[in-house]
C-alpha cells in the first residue's frame, strides 16, 4: 500500500506491524473482533472488540462502539470507545460518544463531544498477555 508523505499513522505498533488495512474504498457492517493489529481508512457500522491496537485512519468513518487496548483515531469516530492500554487522538480525529481509557493523548484540532473516564492500565493484569 503506498503511503503519503502526509500520512501519521505508523505501520509498526507496539503489537507488530498492521497487517490488515479496510481501505477507503470499503464499507463493512457487523462485528469485528481481531488479534493482530488493524487499521480501518473506509467505513464501518457496528461493534468492534480487540486486545489489540485498531488504527482508525484520516477520513475514515466509524460508527461502532469500540473495546480495544489501543486505539489510535485520525477520522471520525460516532460512538463509545474503551481502550484498556491508551487512547491516542490525532489533529484530524473527531469522537462523538464516550471513552474510558488508561491513558489518553490529545493533539490539537481534535473534535471529542462526550464524557472521559480513566480507568486502571491493563498492562499489570495478569490476563493481558494475551
Amino acid at each position: 500500500m503506498a503511503r503519503s508523505k502526509t500520512e501519521k499513522f505508523p505501520t509498526v505498533t507496539e503489537d507488530g506491524i498492521i497487517s490488515t488495512v479496510f481501505g477507503k474504498e470499503t464499507a463493512f457492517d457487523g462485528y469485528l473482533e481481531f488479534k493482530r493489529p488493524l487499521q480501518i481508512n473506509g467505513s464501518f457500522k457496528g461493534e468492534i472488540n480487540t486486545k489489540g491496537v485498531l488504527l482508525i485512519g484520516n477520513g475514515a468513518e466509524v460508527t461502532a462502539n469500540i473495546k480495544a487496548g489501543t486505539v489510535i483515531v485520525g477520522g471520525l469516530v460516532k460512538g463509545n470507545i474503551e481502550a484498556s492500554k491508551r487512547l491516542e487522538m490525532l489533529e484530524n480525529g473527531k469522537v462523538i460518544g464516550n471513552i474510558k481509557t488508561a491513558k489518553l493523548q490529545i493533539a490539537d484540532g481534535v473534535v471529542f463531544d462526550g464524557n472521559c473516564e480513566m480507568i486502571p492500565g491493563s498492562e499489570s493484569s495478569p490476563d493481558s498477555k494475551s
